[in-house]
């Protein structure tokens, strides 16, 4: 019973500082948002997935010890989710605010090279908003989510 319930909080104890771990190597190398996975950062996560595993559930295929590890992932997650609601620093630095793209019809590089997109990323991007060339539009923004909000000179807006 005793090496049980030590099997269990390791399990809990790797889990946790897996994904801590985790979130700060996605934070550090990609600011790309669930909806701008490419192919290659999908299979990223699942390999990932896969890579870990072991680690958190200590080699076990038992049913509590997997239970453990994805309640402990659950409950971080929720953690860290409402220590970000009360926290605006916290919440900067696991997550990331909007971002300029495109100014006036330019496009803002520096924020392009902090998010990993290339030009044709973002034309990609405005394109999937109704426009045809950078030069029309009077500022796009990539959100926290994501998206990117499109502006157009008139202050019409496509999300």
């Amino acid at each position: 019973m005793v090496d049980e319930t030590r099997l269990l909080l390791t399990t809990a104890l790797h889990t946790a500082i897996i994904y801590v771990f985790l979130i700060v190597a996605i934070r550090l190398f990609s600011r790309r948002q669930l909806g701008q996975l490419s192919a290659l950062d999908l299979l990223i996560l699942i390999l990932l997935g896969s890579a870990v595993e072991t680690a958190m559930v200590q080699a076990s295929t038992s049913l509590r010890v997997g239970l453990v590890s994805a309640a402990t992932l659950f409950v971080i997650n929720r953690l860290l989710s409402l220590v970000m609601l009360k926290s605006r620093r916290f919440s900067h630095l696991a997550g990331s605010g909007p971002l300029l793209l495109v100014h006036n019809g330019r496009l803002v590089e520096e924020n392009m090279r902090r998010l990993g997109l290339t030009k044709e990323d973002v034309i990609e991007a405005i394109r999937g908003r109704e426009c045809t060339s950078i030069e029309e539009i009077r500022y796009a923004v990539f959100e926290p989510n994501g998206e990117v909000t499109v502006v157009r000179p008139d202050g019409a807006a496509n999300e």
